[in-house]
């Protein structure tokens, strides 16, 4: 590594103050600071020392989305290669090429072959948000002189986690083009933005492109419309609100929900994988457990409350909380969306109340609109609007009772 050292110590002279690079010195800072830690840090009062900057905070949160990814890779290819055996034919030729090219058939009962079949819908999707939110970020950057902050990491980990496999490439990059400019971007960059990006271009995407993103046909990728009509591609979460509990508990067992053996957006079917990043965020005090408990307990209270009012025409009013819970993004969006540190609640007593306003909200919005069967991409963008609110009123709270101590 001293190597490589020697080299950016060499070329950082073109890219300071007056050098003749000096317009890209965003480009050269992002490279410096991935490889080696910043030589420039504080060493005296008042100002806060910690060995944890904003980089290693957000590589630790790409380490706790792994088991997403590892489940993104396998279950989307399970999923695709699955409707592939019952008669449904692959969705594109040039996958189909590489699969053939390197000897895997479509076979179910292959973890390489899943594995393979589901990157080659993830990989794409991956590099397309990475240069397209990336290119932002770095033009930004230029034009506003500053560094080109470390929180896009993350973002673009984040969000073909939140897509269905059959999302268009040229959608993706829309989607995180709308979710960088408009979701952070505009109010000033990282740090400074109100609204999850991620879930910004997400919306953005469901609203202006919903025959993409809902329906029965994009959660699988594979054509199941040409298929068998034993093959379909809905979720299990929207085949609870058409046709109740028991349309899910005939078809998959508890367990492999839990797992996340199901169909739905590529990183968020699995709780056990959620699971494991958000024990990891826990331990490493990198998201907040306080709102991940709040919304656990949120949904639960506003699960109780629909099951005990009931419905005779909306079966999902019936559906316990333990189902719940592993259908649809209720894990993904408590671990990884909900605990944004830039957009959620700064106050601990605000981080309760934020994280158990979501879980009401989601739980919501999934079981009263029969249209939007998933709640939570809404719930927490709701929610974002009305942090500095909740800290507002609890720092608010905090003065007065003070006040009230110190009173002669």
């Amino acid at each position: 590594m001293q190597f490589l050292r020697n080299i950016l110590d060499r070329q950082a002279r073109a890219f300071r103050k007056g050098g003749r690079l000096e317009r890209f010195y965003p480009l050269f800072e992002a490279a410096d600071t991935f490889f080696f830690t910043p030589a420039r840090v504080t060493k005296s009062a008042p100002h806060v020392r910690d060995g944890l900057d904003i980089k290693r905070l957000m590589t630790l949160v790409v380490i706790a989305l792994i088991p997403t990814i590892v489940m993104a890779f396998y279950n989307t290819g399970l999923q695709a290669n699955k409707a592939i055996a019952e008669g449904a034919p692959p969705l594109d030729q040039w996958q189909t090429a590489v699969m053939e090219w390197l000897g895997l058939g479509f076979t179910p009962d292959s973890i390489l072959s899943c594995a393979v079949h589901g990157g080659l819908f993830f990989v794409p999707m991956l590099l397309v948000t990475y240069i397209a939110g990336g290119m932002a970020e770095v033009l930004f950057s230029i034009v506003r002189r500053h560094e080109v902050n470390e929180g896009f990491f993350v973002t673009g980990m984040l969000f073909p986690l939140i897509l269905p496999p059959t999302a268009p490439l040229w959608q993706v990059a829309l989607g995180v083009l709308f979710g960088v400019i408009v979701g952070k971007e505009i109010f000033g960059g990282t740090g400074m933005n109100f609204l999850n990006p991620a879930l910004t271009g997400r919306a953005f995407l469901f609203f202006a492109y919903p025959a993409t993103f809902s329906g029965d046909r994009v959660w699988i990728a594979a054509k199941t419309w040409e298929a068998p009509d034993a093959v379909a591609g809905a979720t299990w979460l929207a085949k609870a609100s058409e046709e109740g509990q028991e349309a899910v508990t005939n078809g998959v067992t508890w367990w492999e929900a839990f797992i996340g053996f199901i169909p739905g957006s590529m990183g968020e079917t699995s709780m056990l994988a959620c699971l494991l990043g958000g024990i990891l965020l826990w331990i490493t005090w990198t998201g907040s457990w306080r709102i991940m408990v709040g919304v656990v307990l949120g949904s639960f209270v506003m699960v109780s409350l629909l099951n005990l009012v009931g419905s005779d025409t909306n079966p999902m009013f019936a559906m316990p909380w333990h189902w719940h819970i592993v259908l649809g993004g209720f894990a993904f969006a408590t671990v990884y969306m909900a605990t944004d540190p830039v957009s959620a609640a700064f106050t601990n007593p605000g981080r309760w109340v934020y994280g158990f306003l979501i879980g009401v909200l989601g739980i919501l919005i999934r079981v009263i609109n029969p249209g939007f069967p998933e709640g939570w991409l809404l719930a927490i963008l709701f929610m974002n609007m009305f942090a500095p609110y909740i800290d507002t009123f609890v720092k608010a709270r905090n003065i007065k009772r003070r006040q009230a101590g110190y009173a002669t």
